[in-house]
């Protein structure tokens, strides 16, 4: 089990070599900071704990930049722990990028749900709405209550509310490639939250080290200047080395091609 802490950009799509589209989620993997190691003898359980995303001294706390001085960091935004790891292969105040993930590894990823405010049932938990008719006087409302007894409403029971900000978590998604120089990664499909907003990468618990077998993808970069001189001086070049016939063979094969069609009317 391994995880990291990323922000979510946005979406986009990738292209494979042999033309498959792939929609993706971009991750921007800034370097997570371990800022504390539990153990069973102190904490009851193993874990570790990353620190993600620079803040300024003046907005931290005293506790919260007490515990990132200890790992020898700045203070940090957000802290998360991944259990299951092997602490042993961690230490205080070490940092984790983007490649400790590969293409084609299967993870879970978890982030909180979009704000929608309070909804009625019909957005909330996709119930049907009765008629709009004028004289219906029955539309968009929650419906019956339940039974005459015990004259009280079920818990439990799907009516109007504050809708989103859950912390949802979705399995099996693919990383489809890893880009170290710019701490970003590209996730198969869509993870939940809104764009900037943060989320947790871990391994898949159901598919704990798959590794599926991915295809090249294709990469387009714009040519430099100085690739663009060289293959405009390649095109003046040929193009002087073409041959140009004289006038008079022009004349010639003119003259023939009259006396061909002439023989063949």
């Amino acid at each position: 089990m391994k995880g990291i802490l990323g922000r979510k950009i946005g979406m986009t799509q990738v292209f494979t070599e042999s033309g498959k589209l792939i929609p993706v989620t971009v991750v921007e993997v800034e370097k997570n900071v371990v800022t504390q190691i539990k153990t069973k003898e102190n904490d009851g359980y193993e874990a570790i704990q990353l620190g993600f995303g620079n803040t300024r001294e003046k907005l931290a706390t005293k506790a919260s930049a007490g515990h990132t001085a200890k790992a020898k960091t700045t203070p940090k935004r957000f802290f998360r722990e991944i259990k299951g790891v092997d602490i042993n292969s961690y230490t205080l105040g070490q940092e984790i990028s983007a490649d400790i993930f590969t293409p084609g590894e299967v993870v879970d990823v978890t982030g909180t749900t979009k704000g929608k405010g309070f909804q009625g049932v019909i957005k909330r938990h996709g119930q049907s709405r009765g008629p709009m008719g004028h004289g219906s006087h029955y539309h968009r409302r929650p419906g019956s209550m339940g039974t005459m007894r015990p004259m009280r409403v079920f818990k439990g029971k799907k009516l109007a509310g504050h809708m989103g900000t859950l912390t949802v978590t979705i399995q099996n998604l693919e990383i489809v490639a890893v880009d170290t120089e710019n701490n970003v990664i590209l996730i198969s499909g869509n993870i939940p939250g809104p764009k900037k907003g943060l989320v947790v990468i871990k391994s898949a618990v159901k598919a704990n080290g798959q590794i599926n077998e991915m295809e090249n993808l294709i990469s387009y970069e714009e040519p430099k200047a100085e690739e663009i001189v060289e293959t405009v001086a390649e095109e003046e070049t040929t193009m002087e080395e073409s041959p140009v016939l004289p006038e008079e063979t022009v004349e010639e094969t003119k003259e023939e091609t009259e006396e061909t069609v002439k023989e063949e009317n």
